[in-house]
């Protein structure tokens, strides 16, 4: 046990089983800094997540719930990061957990090899060239049980199958596909979720209070409260591509961001579109104010390697100030961050664009701006695919400073898609990917 992890104080009890000291301390790996020229844009330190079992991980926290890891360690943290307030804290939160995709007597099947696994927030500090959780809180229902992260509706999310792509697994109306978080001033979490897409209020011991999801979803058989408050065009949300991206303005109101195009009026129009949609949700009011059209930068622009417009999304959104956000486009293997002003001229929450009716739709529009949209205008901050040693799938950005960001990486739990992601034992062959958060210095600030 490391010195640190000795005089640690007791691990969060928000669980039934707190994480061990010597298993906190044992999440860590030497990374490498990397320096560059000053007045460039550069990275100025790379820290590592180690290796480490994601059944004993998860067993920790919620004892039971992972019978067999099939080889796989904790990752999948790189969903988002938010500061935690001291330096090199971070809030992150896990996606749905390892799952992955086979071809089985032609079709494509979404696999959960560890279907027990449980979303969980982790609170994790950056110290030299590694990267230590500090904390693990799972998310559970109102009665405290694991949420999980298996599909939710049947017909409306992929079904589930085993790692092999052959035995069906059950649906799960309380299973979620985390991915962006913010922490409010009373302690509790944020979170916003792909399936729904649903916003998530979670109590600081990670029990679910309210899911937000669109009017019209009819989801049922939750063990918490859902509350249908979102825009009923949301139903159209690209399967897998609900919302991603989540910011925290200092008034209080949260952003969430549709990660890609909705699929209106059909998945051809929302495949090439490049308009997606952000909205602002009151806390207060506990109801969306505001929704607004943004539009991507060509896919050639973003990823010189790539040419298909469906590859685009914005995996995360951050408050730069009253009314301003950064936001991130991405391919999997590039990244470009925008700034973009909130405006009140610029909202178009219940306009006809919000009806699933209307001919064209948003999403189908070459010029949105000439057909009298009021598409956010943006500035590019910079361009992280010209950025030595920034890692692809770049999914949580964080605001360190005036001229310091923080990124992470999802690395998928080390998975890959296809027959080869396990050997013939069914144990994982690791990509090799790590989880990794990089400091980046823009020296002319944001």
């Amino acid at each position: 046990m490391s010195p640190y992890a000795a005089g640690r104080r007791s691990v969060h009890r928000s669980v039934a089983a707190g994480v061990p000291l010597a298993l906190l301390a044992a999440l860590t790996v030497a990374g490498t800094a990397v320096g560059a020229p000053s007045g460039e844009v550069r990275v100025t330190g790379s820290a590592t997540l180690g290796d480490f079992p994601l059944g004993t991980f998860s067993n920790a926290l919620l004892p039971g719930t992972v019978g067999d890891d099939r080889g796989v360690d904790l990752g999948g943290i790189g969903s988002d990061i938010y500061p935690a307030g001291r330096k090199g804290e971070f809030w992150t939160v896990t996606d749905r957990g390892p799952n992955g995709q086979i071809k089985v007597a032609g079709e494509k099947r979404r696999t959960f090899p560890v279907p027990g696994f449980d979303p969980a927030i982790v609170k994790i500090r950056v110290s030299g060239d590694s990267v230590k959780v500090l904390d693990a809180i799972p998310i559970t229902t109102s009665s405290g049980k694991p949420v999980t992260g298996l599909s939710t509706q049947k017909g409306r999310d992929e079904a589930p199958y085993s790692y092999d792509g052959k035995t069906p697994l059950s649906y799960n109306p309380n299973g979620l596909d985390t991915e962006g978080i913010v922490r409010a001033e009373d302690g509790s979490f944020w979170l916003v979720d792909e399936y729904g897409p649903s916003l998530i209020h979670v109590s600081a011991r990670g029990k679910i209070l309210t899911r937000y999801v669109p009017k019209g979803l009819a989801l049922t058989g939750a063990d918490y409260r859902v509350i249908e408050a979102l825009p009923a065009v949301l139903l159209h949300r690209k399967i897998n591509r609900g919302f991603e991206g989540l910011a925290q303005l200092p008034g209080g109101d949260l952003v969430m961001a549709v990660q890609s195009p909705l699929s209106l009026p059909d998945t051809d129009a929302g495949e090439a579109s490049l308009t997606t949609r952000l909205l602002r949700f009151s806390t207060k009011k506990r109801a969306v104010t505001a929704e607004y059209a943004y539009r991507f930068d060509p896919v050639n622009v973003v990823d010189p390697s790539e040419d298909d417009t469906s590859e685009l999304k914005i995996s995360s959104v951050v408050a730069v100030g009253r009314d301003r956000l950064l936001v991130e486009e991405r391919t999997d293997k590039a990244a470009r961050l925008q700034v973009v002003k909130l405006t009140r001229g610029a909202d178009i929450l219940g306009d006809k664009w919000d009806d699933d009716t209307t001919s064209p739709s948003l999403e189908q529009l070459d010029d949105p701006a000439a057909s009298g949209v009021p598409v956010l205008r943006k500035r590019l901050v910079v361009d992280l695919g010209a950025v030595k040693g920034v890692p692809g799938k770049i999914e949580g950005v964080a605001r360190v400073d005036h001229d310091t960001l923080a990124l992470i990486n999802d690395n998928d739990f080390g998975m890959t898609d296809g027959p080869e992601a396990f050997d013939a034992q069914g144990r994982l062959v690791d990509s090799g990917i790590e989880t990794t958060v990089k400091y980046v210095r823009l020296p002319r600030g944001i």
